[in-house]
């Protein structure tokens, strides 16, 4: 592994600076489908001060963790449910159209990219086909001549280029309610060719649905797995922040500090604010499984102390953040110049987490939200990370 000089003026520049968090990924790397079993995933662990600077990570595999942390531990994680945001219509003039959901505005009222987009005006009504007709079918069926649902465009959104649509939905039901039968789960847009079911982009722990993409460092989990840890007296707890189109999008601004975070809806329960304070109070560590979770951690603990917290955060973590709550992290491997990248460089530095990056790409690790973990053990963040 290449050596690294101590933190410099020019280190503390690139880190504010979005060419600082570029590196270059084999698109073979790329996961396209899920391990199987899920927790047969390699696992890159970060246990020292010096991995990524004078030692190399260690090379494990995820059915290892119990055996990596301590009985007391508590891993917070992430219960959000991927929701079928995916929908295909049509323009009363026959045009086909393609919607993504990204967030739920008003009752039944949604903020959705719509493709094309373009000329998709205010008043204009989408027609939606069930999921059933399958999306190879969807490109040579006609039209449904009695559509069970529609929506009509109310405003365009400069933010995200998108639309927010009203959908008229029988009384008595919600949208969520009928994505079952008119919308397929989501990929990101890097999975081309997966054949993974749509529950193998939910964790184990999927309860509450929100979400257009999965927490994906909690896909490695199996119940096996989880019953391991608490049998090792590993505990769980869980909070909830329903991820968004925001995550896959790279930072555009140059300067890393003028980035305007995209805002995520989250719920911070007070039983896990008090798991937590229990665990701290009688020595163990608060390991976050994703980058979703420490988010929803850090941002109900924006004001100085975690409290119980219900509603949105637009928290944006990057190197120089003063860590409250979060101790070691388990984390996929994230995209160039993206927030998450950034996120996890404010726990351990930029460039020692690129150094282990070039490891893991050495090792030929999978990439992305169906590839490969990493495990940053509380030993190995620099101390002062937290006021």
């Amino acid at each position: 592994m290449k050596d690294t000089s101590r933190p410099q003026a020019k280190d503390f520049a690139l880190d504010c600076s979005v060419a600082g968090y570029d590196y270059e990924l084999p698109p073979e790397l790329i996961a396209q489908n899920p391990a199987v079993p899920r927790d047969s995933s390699r696992l890159l662990v970060v246990d020292s001060p010096t991995t990524g600077i004078e030692a190399a990570p260690l090379h494990n595999i995820f059915h290892d963790l119990p055996g990596l942390l301590r009985s007391g531990d508590l891993l917070i994680m992430n219960n959000t449910r991927v929701i079928p945001a995916r929908l295909y219509g049509y323009k009363s003039t026959g045009a086909k159209i393609q919607v993504l959901l990204l967030e739920e505005r008003q009752h039944n009222c949604w903020l959705a990219l719509v493709k094309p987009g373009k000329s998709f005006k205010v008043g204009a009504k989408i027609i939606f086909e069930p999921r059933q007709l399958g999306t190879e079918d969807y490109k040579d069926s006609s039209p449904i001549p009695s559509p069970q649902l529609t929506a009509t465009v109310l405003e365009t959104d400069a933010a995200t280029g998108g639309r927010l649509l009203q959908f008229d939905v029988p009384e008595g039901k919600t949208l969520v309610q009928l994505l079952e039968v008119f919308g397929e789960v989501p990929l990101p847009p890097y999975i081309t060719t997966s054949e993974a079911a749509d529950e193998q982009y939910q964790t184990v722990y999927a309860k509450q649905p929100g979400a257009i993409a999965a927490p994906t460092a909690g896909l490695h989990f199996t119940p096996e797995l989880l019953q391991q840890l608490r049998d090792r007296q590993i505990n769980q707890a869980f909070v909830t922040l329903h991820v968004g189109v925001g995550t896959f999008r790279p930072v555009e601004v140059e300067d890393v500090t003028t980035h305007k975070m995209h805002e995520e809806w989250i719920e911070v329960p007070a039983a896990t604010v008090e798991q937590i304070r229990a665990t701290q109070a009688a020595g163990g560590r608060i390991i976050a499984v994703g980058t979703t979770a420490v988010r929803a951690l850090e941002g109900a603990a924006k004001s100085g102390n975690l409290q119980p917290y219900c509603g949105k955060t637009d928290l944006f973590i990057y190197p120089g953040y003063q860590w409250r709550v979060v101790d070691g992290l388990i984390t996929n491997f994230h995209l160039p110049r993206s927030s998450l990248l950034m996120l996890v460089s404010a726990l351990i530095g930029r460039q020692r987490l690129l150094n282990i990056y070039n490891e893991a790409i050495a090792f030929r690790y999978r990439f992305y939200s169906f590839g490969d973990a990493m495990l940053i053990l509380p030993s190995a963040v620099g101390i002062g990370s937290r006021q």
